[in-house]
């Protein structure tokens, strides 16, 4: 990362971590497109009503993960050898602990959670038994996800990505079996999402256990330090915080969903798991550029920096723009995968018409904070994109939807909060860089 030319390897090394993300968000939409074409309707608006509940439990620990990735990249890039391998038995057991956690919260809370969102009673039902069976599946999630952040700290994408294709691979056969062979419904899917995470956990630490190199994972070496757990902190929980608030507007436009009933419900879960995968692909772009980021910063190429960050810039606008296009003049095409019930695709595409063609504009949100967190400042970011995207959210809907009530004009809001923050986030990362270059002799 910290030699030889930039857009290759940003390209080689965001392309399997994009593969990985399209194939972990599959596992959601393998189970959204079964139950929505075997169970019905309303099995589809439970499952995709459950979405933005789970994220405001998980991105919180996610997002630490990134904390995880920066000091990981920090040390490999620097050769501290006994630092690294501190730092990854610390990220991974914290991974197990948290996991375990959150089965237990997101299990027992999922019922009041959807009561509060005003889960509609024909639906609620399914939605908790749906959340239940997924939470119990946390630690295995976690564990994949932080050991697939050590990967990436030190340039390997490849592996993680092969790992989710077996995983893939296990969900859609149990989810066909536990749908339509044995008629699970809701629960079905559940389980065989659960099962097919156990699968990419098991395959991530196995690689872990088994590398020869300074972040080799040692079971009996298990244990929590402080100072490296404080500094995956920094980073980590900032970006975590940030997505866990952004995901809590999610959940509230979902409650202005709801209030259009379960046709409308589900027409926005289809069209959700699209804006989903137009998602993590620009944020694979963004997770290129941290990585790529933090060894440069950690070993003073402050010039490679910022040809890091052009980079990426213009591939985050290249492929969110190829793909939000994609994505409405394809979306009837593309709900229909979901659904064959045409009231649905209706107000799937009035979504659409206005969330994807400027989707481009969300990848470039997303790109500052990442290369302002591979420069070790995460704090900061994350107060402006909460201000810019969750309040230019809450007062929409608050303020603007009670009086124009339709879904095109609910989302709206989504391109509106998008520029706003990326206004505040470029002055910030302007004056974030000026005093990088105050600073000639950068150390990790």
């Amino acid at each position: 990362m910290c030699n030889g030319t930039i857009m290759n390897k940003l390209i080689s090394f965001s392309f399997p971590l994009m593969l990985s993300s399209v194939l972990q968000l599959m596992f959601n939409a393998v189970d959204i497109i079964v139950v929505g074409r075997f169970s019905g309707r309303q099995a589809l608006a439970a499952v995709g009503s459950t979405t933005a509940l789970i994220n405001i439990f998980t991105n919180l620990f996610i997002g630490i993960s990134l904390g995880a990735n920066v000091l990981a990249a920090g040390y490999f890039a620097a050769d501290k050898k006994r630092e690294m391998s501190e730092a990854v038995h610390t990220a991974i057991t914290f991974a197990l602990i948290s996991g375990i956690f959150m089965a237990f919260v997101g299990a027992g809370a999922s019922r009041l959670a959807l009561r509060l969102m005003d889960t509609p009673a024909d639906v609620i039902g399914q939605s908790t038994t749906y959340m239940r069976i997924y939470f119990m599946g946390m630690p295995f999630f976690m564990l994949y996800n932080y050991g697939a952040a050590v990967l990436r700290a030190v340039g390997d994408t490849k592996r993680p990505l092969l790992f989710l294709m077996a995983a893939g691979a296990a969900n859609v056969a149990l989810d066909l079996l536990l749908v339509i062979v044995i008629p699970l419904d809701v629960a079905g899917v559940a389980i065989g999402t659960v099962a097919s995470q156990m699968v990419s956990s098991v395959l991530v630490i196995w690689c872990l256990h088994r590398t020869e190199s300074s972040y080799q994972l040692r079971f009996s070496a298990l244990t929590i330090k402080w100072k490296y757990l404080k500094r995956i902190f920094q980073v980590g929980i900032p970006a975590g915080i940030q997505s866990t608030v952004i995901n809590f507007s999610n959940a509230m436009l979902q409650s202005s969903v709801n209030s259009f009933g379960s046709t409308a419900m589900a027409g926005y879960t289809a069209t959700n798991n699209i804006l989903g995968f137009l998602y993590v692909a620009v944020n694979s772009i963004t997770q290129a550029c941290m990585s790529f980021t933090s060894q440069n910063y950690s070993v003073g190429k402050q010039k490679r920096m910022d040809r890091v960050f052009l980079d990426c810039v213009i591939l985050s606008v290249g492929v969110g723009g190829i793909l939000g296009v994609g994505a409405y003049v394809f979306g009837p095409q593309l709900l229909k995968i979901y659904t064959a019930d045409a009231s649905v695709i209706a107000c799937g595409m009035e979504i659409l018409s206005i969330t994807t063609i400027l989707y481009f504009l969300c990848g470039i949100m997303d790109l500052i904070p990442g290369a302002l967190r591979g420069m070790g400042h995460s704090a900061v970011p994350m107060v402006l994109s909460v201000i810019g995207t969750v309040g230019t959210r809450i007062i929409w809907i608050y303020g603007f939807f009670p009086h124009h009530r339709s879904l095109y004009f609910l989302f709206i809001s989504y391109p509106g909060s998008w520029i706003f923050t990326i206004i505040m986030q470029a002055v910030c990362f302007y004056f974030v860089r000026k005093q990088c270059r105050r600073q000639p002799h950068l150390t990790a």
